[in-house]
């Protein structure tokens, strides 16, 4: 593993250093003032592919982007850019890929007389900020989203106005809501949710942007930050807890010390891949560590009562992480590591709720054969044709922790929040009360957002606000919230802003208390409750009721046919008299048009 990194990565030479880019990205200064290290940033957002994965494994499905692991990404020689030119050089490719218009000045006369490819250099120049479409210079405003080409998203959140950029507008919406008192500072000693936060994890960055930017960027926690920061929770109303690195020991009890070696060497080295998704850079392994550090640390905090519940404001995500492999965007599995450190700090059972749009494979292979820790992951799943592939409802454990790993495999995109209402209630909610934990840990991503790139799904700031309050009772409070994937940058800060206001004990602001789901999404939950009862007893009765009622839900779902009636039944003899015109048209036989139609 460490050989394959080195053998596809550049080592440092000298003082060479990632060129980290800082105009217009850095964090509100009430943030950044007395913490480590400076603020990177990477302005480039990005452009997803037609495919909704988030990485690439040996499962054979397509992943991200389609980058071979055994061609050097890090430099491109001229035969193989020349080459992967003619290869693109398709209309749709031109406007996908900006860099095959970036040609060398002697190739300009061979193209001279292709007027489009000459007009599409000049305007096609930036992707948005918020969802990473590549958009036309001529244009103001992201075609996909409506994302002003100068967002102020990352200085305020998503409070900034996405159509409208002038700073005037916000500034006086800011001066509103605090005068009516929307926006409270509260003392951070009155507080009772801590947040995980180190800046230092924003270095971790892709060196060399590729035709498609990486959707798992800084940027994702400098909006949330700026979200946060706008509307006075943090720095304010929640407080902030020491930064440290995890340690190889706490490593150990969950990854395989080939793959911390594996991670660590990526520190040696200006740019590696562990898959053609997963990048590193120098920063990477301390950024992965800190993660890991913070979420361990937050879960001792919030078991121990020292903090009431916490927000893990992190990166790397880390659920993909399995014991041997680092994939999926994934380098360290936090939830994982803030399991087994809440365990060490007395709690006898814990509880993993995942609601990232991609099955946790990494957090499932960890603990498959613990019953000491329940992990339950609501995703897409189609049939194992979603990344990663795994998550079927049928996987419920091994090795006598059958029951303990409950998957609620999602048939098709679009998912919203009254499926999930519906699962929580059906599935989720009735195991873990039956389970009873001393700690429950949210894999919060936040890709199955509305308006998310990768997950295409339809879940609001107010369903997970929901499913924060649902989740909030079954430990008595002790919930610790991790930071895992999502990409659109409105969606991941709002979504993240309404758990945050859940966890420090304001309301949910709707109560789905009779969910409808959609047919897709019964069907999904009574295909896993037939699977679980075996393991839970407490879901017969759901079952069996469910299962009644299911038909009869689907056949009041289908749209009615339209009867058209008899009307006036004409006599038979009208046929063959001087009435036959009527009979016919009394049948339906004649139709009678009007002028105009």
């Amino acid at each position: 593993m460490v050989s394959e990194i080195l053998q596809q990565s550049h080592l440092v030479d000298g003082e060479a250093e990632v060129n980290l880019q800082k105009q217009g990205n850095e964090l509100p200064s009430q943030i950044l003032n007395g913490r480590h290290g400076k603020s990177g940033s990477d302005r480039s957002s990005v452009r997803p592919s037609l495919d909704y994965n988030c990485g690439d494994d040996n499962t054979g499905i397509a992943s991200y982007r389609d980058v071979p692991s055994s061609v050097n990404i890090d430099i491109q020689p001229d035969t193989l850019r020349k080459a992967r030119q003619q290869r693109e050089m398709t209309f749709q490719d031109m406007c996908n890929n900006l860099d095959i218009f970036e040609d060398d000045d002697e190739d300009d006369d061979d193209d001279s007389d292709w007027e489009p490819l000459h007009k599409l250099r000049e305007i096609m120049k930036w992707f948005c900020t918020n969802c990473t479409m590549a958009n036309l210079d001529v244009a103001v405003h992201c075609d996909s989203c409506g994302e002003h080409r100068e967002s102020g998203i990352l200085k305020h959140g998503f409070f900034a106005p996405s159509f409208l950029h002038e700073s005037t507008l916000l500034e006086a919406e800011l001066e509103t809501r605090t005068d009516k008192g929307m926006v409270s500072q509260v003392s951070t000693f009155n507080s009772s949710t801590a947040i995980g936060f180190d800046e230092r994890m924003l270095l971790h960055s892709e060196v060399e942007m590729k035709s498609h930017p990486h959707p798992e960027r800084p940027d994702r926690l400098r909006a949330i930050a700026a979200s946060l920061a706008t509307a006075g929770i943090f720095p304010g109303r929640c407080y902030p807890i020491p930064a440290r690195e995890i340690t190889k020991e706490e490593l150990e009890m969950v990854h395989s010390a080939e793959n911390i070696q594996a991670v660590e060497v990526s520190s040696n080295v200006i740019s590696c891949y562990f898959t053609p998704d997963t990048y590193a850079n120098k920063h990477s392994a301390q950024a992965a560590r800190l993660a890991a550090g913070l979420c361990a640390d937050l879960a001792s905090e919030v078991f121990s009562g020292r903090a009431k519940n916490g927000f893990a404001l992190v990166r790397p995500p880390g659920h993909h992480a399995g014991v041997k492999q680092a994939m999926g965007f994934c380098l360290h599995n936090n939830a994982a590591v803030s399991a087994l450190a809440a365990q060490a700090a007395g709690a006898k059972k814990v509880l993993i709720v995942d609601w990232d749009v991609h099955h946790g494979n990494g957090t499932q292979e960890i603990f498959e054969q613990n019953k000491s820790v329940l992990y339950i992951s609501l995703h897409r799943h189609e049939f194992g044709r979603f990344y990663p592939g795994t998550g079927a409802a049928d996987e419920v454990g091994t090795m006598g922790a059958e029951g303990y790993c409950v998957n609620v495999p999602w048939s098709q995109s679009g998912v919203g929040d009254n499926d999930y209402i519906f699962a929580f209630k059906q599935v989720v909610l009735p195991i873990a009360s039956a389970f009873a934990p001393d700690l429950t840990i949210i894999s919060a991503g936040f890709d199955a957002a509305r308006g998310d790139p990768l997950g295409m799904c339809d879940v609001t700031p107010a369903g997970y606000a929901q499913m924060t309050y649902l989740l909030n009772i079954v430990s008595g409070g002790k919930l610790l919230v991790i930071l895992e994937g999502g990409y659109n940058l409105r969606s991941i800060s709002s979504s993240a802003t309404a758990v945050i206001k859940v966890l420090l004990g304001e309301s949910p602001g709707c109560d789905l208390d009779d969910p409808l789901p959609s047919r897709a999404g019964m069907k999904t939950v009574l295909d896993v409750l037939a699977i679980q009862k075996n393991f839970w007893p407490v879901l017969e009765s759901s079952f069996s009721q469910l299962q009644s009622q299911y038909e009869i839900y689907t056949t009041q779902r289908r749209k009615p046919r339209k009867k058209r009636g008899r009307g006036v039944v004409p006599p038979l003899c009208w046929r063959w008299s001087r009435k036959r015109l009527l009979y016919h048209l009394l049948k339906g036989q004649l139709r009678v048009r009007g002028k105009g139609f």
